[in-house]
């Protein structure tokens, strides 16, 4: 049996001593790695405080610098992309992932389903729209360098039919945020803010029915300028819920906290993606084979644990997903997430 973790649901296994979990295989070959004793008497913690309504993860998975900390044994990252889900998903505090490879091309409902079936069923997906509708622009391959106009730039038909039903269809209750990152806008869509809301809007009317009410429908942007009260009203009118998207393109987290109080109240969605100061090319060379911290920014940690106590203390539900290029190692980022989660508990109580 998969180790208990955050997203067990039985209360029996709460008030249980914690214990190292035999590790088992997942798939054929790839085998969890034995959590540590504190480790999981974290995960028993806050699934006992925030059973869920936490939902912690990383973006993707297939990582062979991993070992150790999600898998046992050596992988490579086309082993682990095919068959490294479910051993993830049997980390004690990993129940949720970021499902990244669905901005590059559209995923269809056969190969969501079979990423459902690799999961416990309290699991949750963090899916991103294709580019192909969030994305203004047509890049050039390889170099990113826009060379058109895109025509299905936010279509609501093209998100509905390439991006909704077949993660709904899919994923069934596994998909718990749908996320509509958008590429740095062209300045046409910065400087007419009214045409820019006026288009999400006729998005948004059309995707918000099709997605059960379970499930969030979030924004994330790369543009600072696009952040204003405008924006906030619409999101609010229409239940989508505004992503903070924590890059070197976006203001720090506190800086984001306008938008999320202007939203208020509802469930966080957040994605950690990279550390301020770095491009994602520097990060990456900087800290394969991401298996440690190697630019820990607690200050930053530390403001997203505050946020989201006060979210669950509240009554609802947190999505956060962290990537290797954050601090250097995602699975660790989020361990040490969760320690600052609990400690801002306990500051708290001992108020």
């Amino acid at each position: 049996m998969p180790q208990p973790g955050l997203f067990d649901d039985d209360d029996s296994t709460r008030d249980a001593p914690a214990a190292r979990a035999k590790p088992v295989a997942s798939g054929r070959g790839v085998v969890a790695a034995e959590p540590a004793a504190d480790v999981l008497e974290l995960s028993r913690e806050l699934g006992a405080r925030f059973g869920g309504r936490l939902f912690l993860g990383t973006s993707s998975w297939y990582f062979p610098g991993w070992k150790g900390l999600v898998w046992a044994g050596d992988h490579s990252e086309s082993v682990l992309s095919r068959r490294g889900l479910g051993a993830y998903a049997q980390h004690p505090l990993l129940n949720a992932v970021s499902l990244d490879r669905s901005f590059y091309r559209p995923v269809d409902e056969t190969t969501y389903a079979s990423l459902a079936a690799q999961v416990p069923p309290a699991f949750r997906f963090v899916v991103k729209a294709a580019a192909l509708v969030t994305d203004a622009v047509i890049r050039e391959p390889g170099a990113g360098r826009a060379v058109l106009p895109n025509p299905q730039f936010l279509d609501p038909a093209a998100a509905v039919e390439l991006c909704v039903r077949p993660a709904v269809r899919g994923l069934g209750d596994k998909l718990g945020v749908l996320v509509f990152q958008l590429s740095p806008l062209p300045a046409r869509w910065l400087d007419a803010p009214g045409d820019f809301i006026e288009k999400l809007e006729a998005l948004w009317r059309a995707v918000v029915p099709e997605l059960p009410p379970s499930v969030q429908v979030a924004l994330e942007l790369r543009d600072a300028a696009a952040l204003t009260p405008a924006l906030a009203r619409s999101l609010k009118a229409h239940r989508v819920r505004y992503c903070a998207g924590l890059h070197d393109r976006m203001p720090a987290l506190v800086d984001q906290l306008p938008m999320l109080r202007a939203l208020w109240p509802g469930d966080l969605v957040c994605r950690w993606n990279l550390q301020r100061g770095l491009k994602y090319e520097a990060a990456k060379n900087q800290f394969e084979p991401f298996d440690t911290l190697q630019a820990p920014d607690p200050p930053t940690r530390e403001e997203l644990a505050r946020i989201i106590v006060a979210t669950l203390a509240a009554g609802w539900r947190a999505f956060v997903t962290i990537n290797n290029k954050a601090e250097g190692s995602a699975p660790l980022s989020v361990l040490e997430l969760a320690k600052a989660i609990l400690a801002e508990v306990r500051r708290g109580e001992a108020r």
